[in-house]
């Protein structure tokens, strides 16, 4: 047996070659022929059919391949053609375009970006819509029809009634309820515009009432004392009457006074505000004498002889004198100040004058002798004075 030449080597290899070219062409013309494959479940499938359309926006992408009942619901299936793109999430709704035409399938929305409608994937019935059927509309409008006829709501003519009131209140009313309607227009506008404060206020009425609730207690306390509160006022009612009438007439007293009295009152306020700057400037002093006043008071009080009724005091001839020595050199002055009294102290005067001349021998007390002195009634001031004998 001979051994092939290199031609027919590369005879046998480019047959080879062109089978395989042969067998990937026809792999990629089915596979692109066969589109995506994709069921989709509706409630009814009326007016659907095998080859009924497939679109996307109105335009055709696909056919429907087959329609067959699965218990409650219709199993459809169809093909996208191939390169179309349906986003993952889509819908699938039966749309008829006339009252006599079939009807075609539509996938909603259209692909703009993410993931696609893979191959073999399923739309359940809750992603699946059906148009309402004519005889489904004219049987809800005959059971309507029924219901507000007169064999229904209207068998006593209680719709009759109801719509006459109706006609008759809205009778001439018309501009006024075109306002209305443009005045809600304008507060949808507004509410659209402010929807964030709209929802900031939502939020903190939630947030009142929530407080509310957690102090029920306590509201409810306020309740019942805000209700006694409006009973005693509906009890005194008259007397809260005659009251706030007596009210108005001082009021309106008092205003008549102080038109007549303008002037008056102007000048008065004046002189206060400068009294009160006084007594501003003199706080201190006053201060003072509100802590000493209560003092002084005491004082007096206890001054004060009930039995003979007489205000008692002692004196310090010391302190009379201003403290000065009766020496022979001064005693004229000393003289000249404690002589010079008169009336209930004439023996006081007497006696002084008798100091002041010498006779009746007045020097100074050795401190060494007045702890055997009598008691002074206040402390000394100076020297103290007393006769040589004693």
């Amino acid at each position: 047996m001979s051994r092939p030449t290199i031609r027919s080597r590369r005879t046998i290899m480019a047959g080879g070659l062109v089978l395989i070219l042969m067998f990937t062409g026809a792999l990629v013309a089915l596979t692109w022929q066969s589109g995506t494959r994709v069921t989709a479940y509706f409630g009814q499938a009326v007016g659907v059919y095998s080859g009924s359309d497939l679109r996307v926006l109105g335009v055709k992408v696909g056919t429907v391949d087959s329609i067959r009942p699965e218990g409650r619901q219709v199993r459809v299936t169809m093909t996208i053609d191939h390169g179309v793109a349906v986003p993952a999430g889509a819908v699938a709704v039966a749309v008829a375009p006339s009252v006599v035409a079939d009807r075609y399938i539509q996938l909603s929305p259209a692909y703009t970006s993410g993931p696609r409608l893979r191959d073999h994937a399923v739309i359940p019935a809750t992603r699946t819509a059906t148009p309402v059927e004519i005889d489904q509309l004219y049987a809800s409008i005959s059971r309507l029809a029924t219901a507000l006829g007169p064999n229904g709501a209207n068998r006593k003519g209680a719709l009759s009634d109801a719509l006459d009131a109706g006609a008759a209140n809205l009778a001439g009313n018309g501009k006024d309820i075109g306002d209305l309607i443009d005045d809600f227009g304008q507060a949808t506008k507004t509410l659209s515009g402010s929807e964030n404060d709209l929802f900031a206020t939502l939020t903190n009425l939630q947030k009142f009432t929530t407080m509310l609730k957690a102090n029920d207690g306590q509201v409810r306390l306020a309740e019942q004392q805000l209700s006694q509160v409006t009973g005693f006022l509906s009890d005194d009612r008259q007397n809260l009457g005659a009251a706030l009438q007596e009210l108005a007439t001082a009021l309106g007293e008092i205003q008549r006074f102080i038109h007549d009295n303008r002037a008056r009152l102007k000048s008065n306020v004046t002189k206060l505000a400068s009294i009160t700057q006084i007594l501003v400037n003199q706080r201190r002093s006053l201060a003072e004498v509100l802590d000493t006043a209560p003092l002084a008071a005491d004082n007096v009080l206890n001054a004060y002889d009930p039995v003979n009724q007489t205000l008692d005091g002692r004196g310090d001839l010391n302190e009379l004198s201003m403290g000065g020595p009766l020496t022979t050199a001064s005693a004229p002055a000393a003289g000249g100040r404690l002589c010079s009294l008169t009336g209930a102290a004439k023996k006081l005067a007497s006696l002084c004058e008798k100091y002041a001349k010498g006779s009746a021998g007045l020097t100074p007390v050795p401190s060494s002798r007045r702890p055997s002195l009598p008691p002074l009634p206040l402390p000394p001031v100076g020297d103290v004075y007393g006769t040589g004998g004693r």
